[in-house]
């Protein structure tokens, strides 16, 4: 049986893995490195944060972006993004390099070893072609592709009609279309400037009355007063990033209420300053509006029919040939699938629907650990970037640890933990 079993192989997973391997964890990793990177994002996207701040995190700090970039004729330059394909090709090095061999398979359920559930027993995975594998504890690092959010009046068309920005790794089969991006953020805006770049006709759809744009960063190097006014951090300047980014032990330590809606809100959804130039001249915008009602255009016209509704209650209509909604993703308990009932049932839930998570990210079920989006709730918004992958591996491998010497059923300070079958809802308190 081994120590931990890591599911997902984005930056988080691969972080975590890294970590675990330091600590001298029998560990087992299972996920294609950078999957949703390479997959799920189309070609010609670059990366929205800094480079310094877009590392995975290994723990003597060896193999980072810079590095990667270095050995290839490359300057990884504060203020310059990074395109998506050279950090998916930097997260496959650091596999390589800096993880014990990842398991490519896709598991597919997670579940208590018969005669566990709070009694040591450990937990058994199962992958996609049958194998079952066994570890003491578990660290869920899913990424976002779980919790993909599509607004309630499109859904229910058909694939054709209706897309995730998240289901495209390229653009290609909308060439000389009529497309309708749903969003006002980073995603909606860079997939419409790539679309309206290869020659779609692209309207952006946005609820906001105004789109936001994030300022160009200011240099590295500045006067120490300016810097103590507005220090940089991985999720931009100003004293309130720096807390999230910087500090998400202490943000784990706020109410629950506060801490759910700071991550409900913070950072919301804006526009890198590099993209500006591309969407403005060369993209309809369409603000204030929400998507009321849409259906399939009657007689095989191969479209959509938008009726939209403004803050004041105007109602329009627009046509178009395909929807994508850039609409992000909701993390909640009951959208991890691969749990099994048992461990589903036995995690408690925080107001938003997410699941709560103790100091080092520990589940309410002992043993069950969980990193990235899903934990957002619970250590803030860093935890939507890469750059809390280095706060999380740290802490969350330090938590397995403790977990492993205590038992697997026994508690260490993580959440309460409830009887197996019961759900918990966690929400007048910061668990752990």
């Amino acid at each position: 049986m081994y120590d931990l079993l890591v599911v997902g192989a984005g930056p988080y997973g691969l972080s975590i893995a890294s970590h675990a391997a330091g600590a001298g964890l029998r560990l087992r990793v299972f996920g294609r490195p950078m999957a949703s990177w390479r997959d799920h994002m189309p070609r010609g996207m670059y990366l929205k944060s800094e480079p310094w701040a877009s590392n995975l995190s290994d723990p003597d700090g060896r193999w980072r972006l810079d590095t990667y970039c270095a050995a290839r004729g490359v300057e990884a330059r504060h203020g310059e993004p990074i395109p998506l394909e050279m950090f998916a090709a930097y997260g496959q090095w650091f596999a390589r390099n800096a993880v014990p061999e990842v398991d490519e398979r896709t598991v597919t359920r997670v579940a208590p070893v018969a005669g566990g559930g709070g009694e040591g027993g450990g937990f058994e995975a199962v992958t996609e072609d049958g194998e079952t594998v066994r570890a003491r504890t578990v660290a869920l690092a899913v990424g976002v592709l779980p919790f993909v959010e599509i607004p309630a009046a499109v859904r229910d068309l058909g694939p054709d009609l209706v897309s995730h920005s998240s289901h495209h790794s390229e653009l290609d089969r909308f060439r000389g279309r009529d497309v309708t991006v749903i969003g006002g953020g980073q995603a909606a805006l860079e997939t419409a400037a790539l679309l309206a770049e290869q020659g779609t006709r692209v309207r952006v759809l946005a609820r906001a009355e105004h789109l936001a744009w994030n300022d160009v960063p200011p240099a590295w190097e500045r006067p120490w007063w300016r810097s103590a006014r507005a220090p940089q951090s991985g999720l931009g300047c100003g004293w309130r990033n720096w807390f999230y980014a910087e500090r998400p032990g202490l943000f784990h330590r706020l109410p629950e209420p506060t801490r759910a809606r700071i991550a409900a809100t913070a950072l919301g959804p804006a526009g890198a300053w590099w993209v500006r130039a591309r969407v403005e001249p060369a993209v309809e915008v369409l603000l204030g509006q929400e998507v009321a009602e849409a259906r399939e255009l009657a007689g095989g016209a191969g479209g959509v029919r938008l009726d939209t509704v403004s803050r004041s209650g105007e109602r329009r209509s627009l046509e178009t040939e395909h929807v994508i909604a850039a609409t992000g993703f909701r993390a909640t308990t009951d959208r991890l699938g691969l749990l099994d009932a048992q461990l589903a049932d036995g995690l408690g839930a925080l107001a938003d629907g997410s699941p709560a998570v103790g100091r080092h990210f520990e589940s309410s079920y002992p043993g069950l650990f969980l990193a990235g989006l899903v934990t957002a709730s619970g250590f803030g918004p860093a935890m939507r970037f890469v750059h809390g992958a280095t706060f999380t591996a740290e802490t969350l491998v330090r938590g397995v640890r403790r977990r492993l010497r205590a038992g697997v059923g026994v508690g260490v300070g993580g959440v309460r933990v409830p009887a197996p079958g019961r759900r918990v809802d966690v929400r007048s308190r910061a668990a752990g």
